[in-house]
């Protein structure tokens, strides 16, 4: 079993959906790397780039850990009450707006290629 199979195990509906979903989106058309931490998924290149975390009401966040650096030209990206972390919610797989989705993770991927340790 694959890390994202083991961790969608005790999901259900939407969430289970909404994560491999977007599991497969951000691993195989973006090419990011994942790593378990803090017991949720957790995408990286060079850093941390973003992160998957069930919510209530059978939602999932996609949530950016360098959000606040993100120009959010989208208009879909929310900081709530955050210094740093900016994610948006999502509550049906059939709901994803996947295009502006993707130019948000290739801004992320892009920002992550600036970043120096």
């Amino acid at each position: 079993m694959s890390l994202i199979e083991d961790f969608t195990l005790g999901l259900e509906g939407q969430q289970k959906a909404i994560i491999t979903y977007l599991h497969h989106r951000i691993t195989d058309h973006h090419g990011l790397m994942i790593k378990m931490n803090y017991e949720i998924p957790m995408y990286y290149q060079k850093s941390w780039v973003c992160y998957l975390n069930p919510i209530k009401k059978d939602g999932v966040e996609l949530a950016f850990i360098k959000g606040h650096r993100l120009s959010n030209e989208q208009g879909i990206l929310s900081m709530k009450n955050r210094k740093l972390v900016a994610g948006i919610d999502l509550f049906d797989v059939t709901d994803i707006p996947i295009k502006q989705i993707d130019e948000i993770i290739q801004e992320a991927i892009i920002l992550d290629d600036l970043y120096k340790k």
